[in-house]
This record gives C-alpha cells, sequence and structure tokens, in this order.
C-alpha cells in the first residue's frame, strides 16, 4: 500500500484520500472555525475512484489523513474477454489483469486488442484512464 499523510487542512477539492481502506478524489470540503473550546474541524465529502461510493469524513484541522501515491503509466491491450482485461506495461513489460468494471465510461467504447491506454496505480488496484 503506498501512501503518504498530510494535515486535513492541507486537502483541496480535486485531491485524493484513503476512506474506509478505499482511494477516494474529494469533491467538496469545508472547514467550520475554531471555537472558544476547540479546534477548527474539516468535513470532507469524497467520492470512491474505484466503487463510486460516496463517503463524508469530519475530522480536526489538524488531523492526518492518508493519501494515496498515484502512478500513472502507459499499457497496451492485450486481450479482452467477458470481464477482465489483460494489459501490458510498456515500462517492464509486465503483463498486468484488471477488471472491466475498472475502465472509465469514456474508454470502454474505444478498447482492443494493440491500443496504448493510460492506467492510473492505485493501491496496487489499476484503473483505465483512458485511450492514447
Amino acid at each position: 500500500m503506498s501512501t503518504k499523510y498530510v494535515e486535513v487542512g492541507e486537502l483541496k477539492e480535486g485531491s485524493y484520500v484513503v476512506i474506509d481502506n478505499e482511494p477516494c478524489r474529494v469533491v467538496e470540503i469545508s472547514k467550520s472555525k475554531s471555537g472558544k473550546h476547540g479546534s477548527a474541524k474539516a468535513r470532507v465529502v469524497a467520492v470512491g475512484i474505484f466503487d463510486g461510493g460516496k463517503r463524508t469524513l469530519s475530522l480536526p484541522v489538524d488531523a492526518q489523513i492518508e493519501v494515496p501515491i498515484i502512478e500513472k503509466f502507459t499499457a497496451q491491450v492485450l486481450s479482452i474477454s467477458n470481464d477482465t482485461i489483460q494489459l501490458m506495461d510498456m515500462r517492464d513489460y509486465k503483463t498486468i489483469e484488471t477488471s472491466m468494471k475498472y475502465v472509465e465510461d469514456e474508454a470502454k467504447g474505444r478498447l482492443a486488442p494493440g491500443v496504448e491506454i493510460e492506467v492510473w496505480q492505485i493501491l496496487d488496484k489499476y484503473k483505465i484512464m483512458r485511450v492514447k
């Protein structure tokens, strides 16, 4: 699991966090001011990258939160079967197999054997983002 820790106060919309062991993209963040007896709080709303589920988190602004390290690379489609797609990493020619449910909607219609694609590796899962 490749992650790092950052303070909740440093998060912005569009950044990525790990909530319930699922990498998520932050879609909304609101911060409240500190009160007489408490610290400032942040409410984070995020959508799961792989499952599309909406998750909400409320933490103090100075708390540490896990942020995934996203590795982006180019791969070539080797074969497509019912629910799986087999890829070849163009950096080291390693073969990767992932589920078709981890393919962005705009890329699904353009996938074919031999096509080069952009792949994101996040927490040992692979997501096909776009066809090059």
